[in-house]
């Protein structure tokens, strides 16, 4: 009989332990952080595919679109907080608000936002943007190339992708890297956009690579203007990153595949 009693203790433990974790992870992906991988080349050279991150939660506020599992608990945002350009935000993508998305904020509402042979003005203002060292990165599984290949110096046999590489700063005085692949692409020469009410300019630092604010919403595809509502949160820190090269029934190549260069890159 006793012994029976302690089993039915040690259960009840072991479920309201399973119950207690589970909140606490629904709480922490809900209001604290969560993770997001990086699925296509949109924010190169910041972030690869095969990278790892994690998204805060709390800088914009909470809305309904950074609950996980499409969890609906409240209307509007709670504790909201406007985006700065030059954040990296990870946000629902428009018009359907159900896959993320991430990219750069390049201007918020009542912003004027026009693309001119491939440099961004903003209320009339030409964003700075200066051409330094070509970006270059190994050819991998992960990470194709869409210029010419060179062979990787030394005796490696791999081969590396070379793209133009400039240096953007925004009016507030933000600065990153942004790519340039192709001269006079879509994309490269816009119409002048004018930001509306409650609304983000978002575009990819692979200008050539990214279907971002330039382009009308298509589920799947290009964003438009997105509403602020549909953030989910700000690129926090790279947690991880692989080359793709990685096969699950040969663990020794999950330490190789690893690039562990970009491991620990705040945003």
């Amino acid at each position: 009989m006793a012994r029976d009693k302690a089993e039915r203790s040690e259960t009840r433990d072991f479920v309201a332990f399973l119950v207690k974790l589970a909140l606490f992870i629904l709480i922490l992906r809900s209001f604290i952080i969560s993770p997001f991988n990086i699925p296509s080349e949109s924010m190169q050279p910041r972030l690869v595919v095969g990278d790892y991150l994690l998204v805060a939660k709390w800088p914009y506020g909470f809305s309904n679109y950074s609950l996980p599992f499409d969890i609906s608990l409240f209307p509007g945002r709670i504790l909201p907080n406007p985006p700065k350009p030059g954040d990296v935000v990870v946000f629902k993508a428009p018009p359907n608000a159900r896959d993320d998305y991430i990219k750069r904020v390049i201007a918020l509402s009542g912003d004027i936002v026009q693309v001119t042979k491939g440099v961004v003005s903003i209320n009339g203002t030409e964003v700075k943007r200066t051409q330094i060292e070509d970006f270059e990165h190994p050819v991998t599984p992960n990470s194709p190339c869409y210029r010419d290949e060179f062979e990787s110096p030394g005796d490696s046999g791999s081969t590396i992708c070379r793209y133009p590489q400039f240096q953007e700063t925004l009016p507030n005085g933000i600065s990153y890297r942004i790519l340039d692949i192709y001269e006079d692409s879509e994309g490269d020469t816009t119409e002048a956009f004018v930001v509306p009410d409650g609304h983000m300019f978002l575009m990819g630092d692979n200008r050539d690579r990214s279907a971002d604010s330039r382009f009308p919403a298509v589920d799947g595809h290009a964003i438009g203007m997105v509403p602020q509502e549909n953030l989910v949160g700000r690129a926090l820190v790279s947690i991880f990153s692989t080359d793709g090269t990685a096969e699950w029934i040969k663990p020794w190549t999950w330490i190789t595949a690893a690039r562990w260069e970009r491991i620990g890159e705040t945003f």
